[in-house]
């Protein structure tokens, strides 16, 4: 069994895209909650809950990415 290089580089970058979303997310999200006297601090929360939803998504999904790669990698 090999793997399919091709692959595992699309995983790693479906990883590195999410390992900034991991700091920018909460980082949003204090934000909105330090600025709660002004209305559009619903709309930076809801930013902020999105933008942690998808690095959890970019994680599973490279992981996924790499495993496929190691094992299923004819596919």
């Amino acid at each position: 069994m090999s793997t399919n290089k091709q692959i595992l580089s699309k995983g790693i970058k479906y990883m590195a895209w999410s390992l900034p979303l991991y700091f920018i997310g909460p980082s949003v999200i204090y934000n909105a909650f330090k600025n709660q006297h002004t209305w559009l601090h619903y709309i930076v929360l809801s930013v902020g809950i999105v933008v942690c939803f998808f690095a959890i998504f970019l994680t599973f999904k490279g992981l996924k990415t790499i495993l496929n790669s190691m094992f299923d990698g004819n596919k």
